[in-house]
């Protein structure tokens, strides 16, 4: 069945000439207040390009006639506080870190610097919450298990110098005894089967017997006779229920074989000593500090 066309009255607009279904559409024109605000946007617009930065080059973008500069207004807006603040900042650096949480002041200054310190520069490893990434290498701070210390002297140190950095005062190593050849497959076996025995797990008993010798020999050093591992060396407790890259026999089998080197920056370099302490006194103070 054919569309009927539309029929033209006296002073009626032309239609499209475009039929969808029996369906024309007429040819209205815009609105003249909309057609001409149109044409002032697009004047507005080119205007503000030429008073404000707007196109980019190579190196920068085009500074505009009236040399408006947001990243100078920021970087001014910074000055400003930190001017502000610098008193603070000085009495912070000067005060004893364990005596900061008697100052109301200055405490509430160091938790607030602290914890934007922390959501910048720690919560991609540690987690907005800092409780880490379990199995993942990535350490809680919430609970009261600590490789290198949980004082606030032991956190300030680690946060500035890192861990396993070109810098001594936190390095160490553990070696790969399976890519090393220091043990075989069945010593390896047979030393997971004691850490399961002293963690607490299933285990084979005679297996843990027979790598209770393995472990004195080669573990012990680091992580003590009892297992309990010793803070100086970074050497972690296995007789606990935390573990940092997984406690479960494949897991440990894998550590044994292949060590676990993790890294950690330092904050020295990148952080100013007000804004180290700020955050030590930040994670100290999540619960898990000592």
């Amino acid at each position: 069945m054919c569309a009927k066309p539309l029929k033209k009255e006296p002073r009626q607009v032309e239609t499209t000439g475009h039929q969808w279904d029996g369906i024309e559409e007429w040819n209205n024109p815009l609105p003249r207040w909309w057609v001409w605000v149109f044409y002032a946007t697009i004047v507005w617009g080119i205007g503000y390009t030429i008073a404000y930065p707007a196109w980019p080059l190579i190196e920068r973008a085009t500074p505009g006639l009236l040399g408006q500069n947001t990243r100078a207004d920021v970087a001014a807006e910074i000055a400003a506080v930190d001017a502000a603040n610098a008193a603070t900042k000085e009495k912070l650096i000067a005060t004893d870190l364990n005596a900061i949480g008697a100052d109301p002041e200055l405490a509430g200054y160091a938790e607030r610097a602290g914890a934007a310190v922390f959501r910048t520069n720690c919560a991609q490893c540690h987690g907005s919450g800092a409780a880490g990434f379990e199995g993942k290498g990535y350490p809680n701070l919430l609970d009261d298990d600590w490789l290198w210390g949980g004082t606030m002297e032991d956190i300030h140190l680690t946060v500035t110098h890192g861990i396993r950095t070109n810098d001594d005062s936190r390095y160490s190593m553990m070696p790969a005894f399976g890519l090393d050849e220091l043990l075989d497959e069945t010593q390896i076996a047979q030393v997971t089967e004691h850490v399961l025995a002293i963690s607490g797990q299933e285990h084979d008993a005679a297996a843990s017997a027979a790598g209770a010798t393995i472990y004195a020999d080669n573990c012990a050093a680091c992580h003590l006779e009892d297992g309990k591992g010793d803070r100086a060396q970074g050497a972690p407790n296995l007789t606990d229920a935390i573990w940092l890259y997984g406690g479960s026999r494949e897991k440990i089998i894998e550590t044994v074989t292949k060590a676990r080197f993790g890294v950690m920056p330092n904050w020295n370099t990148r952080l100013s000593e007000d804004e180290i302490r700020a955050v030590a006194f930040y994670v100290h103070g999540r619960g898990g500090g000592e």
